[in-house]
């Protein structure tokens, strides 16, 4: 959480897949039915929005990676 806002969000998980993360399960493995960005945020509790206003987005990184090759920072 990099804003400092509590936010919550409903998603499809059951007890059992909580308890199978907690209990050492990897979170792709225990919950397959959530994006990339709902484990982030059950990790994290950090939204996509959030992330992206701290640290871009994979496309932006991208570019600038492929300017740094180039030499074109």
């Amino acid at each position: 959480m990099f804003s400092g806002v509590e936010r919550t969000i409903d998603l499809p998980i059951t007890e059992e897949q909580l308890a199978a993360w907690e209990g050492g399960t990897l979170i792709q493995e225990a919950m397959p039915q959530l994006s990339a960005d709902e484990r982030e945020f059950v990790m994290t509790g950090v939204t996509a929005e959030e992330w992206e206003k701290e640290f871009g987005s994979d496309e932006e990184d991208q570019i600038h990676e492929r300017k740094g090759r180039l030499g074109n920072v």
